[in-house]
């Protein structure tokens, strides 16, 4: 799904299934590499969110919408943001590559769409023991709004329905 600049993709679905989340996406490696992140990501760099890593998803997914009936994630989708993504990993001045920094549990990208912009930084950590707990947090810069509850935006960037207009869609 890399875009023709050769840029690698992100998107960010909104998911309602059991209860709403938000899945973060990012293609590393041919792959979307792929976080649950329960109250979906703040533009304020003072706030720091959950992000479950889940399985890796094919690059197809990154613009899937549609309502599922079960299996990995019943429920309905859309694709709430998508963009490109810059690697901003870095060690001793050298670009760390993605997948050296998912390994090491670090990594700093800058997202490039229509909702998210800027630098977000994703942690893992030991929370309650759980190798699959990361932390997602925006960076203090360009595109910080702590005023802005971004979350609050109800439809696709893609095709402008939100995941109610999806309930009536028969599922995949």
């Amino acid at each position: 799904m890399t875009t023709d600049s050769g840029d690698p993709v992100f998107t960010v679905q909104r998911h309602h299934a059991s209860t709403l989340h938000f899945d973060l996406r990012l293609e590393v490696d041919g792959v979307l590499v792929s976080w649950a992140v329960p109250k979906g990501p703040s533009l304020d760099p003072s706030v720091k969110r959950l992000a479950v890593k889940v399985g890796d998803h094919d690059l197809d997914h990154a613009t899937y919408e549609g309502r599922h009936a079960g299996g990995r994630g019943p429920g309905t989708k859309i694709v709430w943001d998508t963009g490109t993504l810059t690697n901003l990993t870095r060690r001793d001045g050298t670009e760390v590559p993605l997948t050296e920094a998912l390994a090491a549990g670090h990594l700093k990208v800058e997202l490039h769409g229509q909702r998210l912009t800027g630098a977000f930084a994703l942690t893992r950590t030991s929370l309650r023991g759980d190798p699959a707990s990361w932390i997602l947090v925006k960076v203090d810069d360009h595109g910080a709004d702590p005023a802005h509850e971004v979350t609050e935006a109800l439809t696709s960037v893609l095709t402008g329905r939100t995941n109610i207009d999806l309930e009536d869609v028969a599922p995949d």
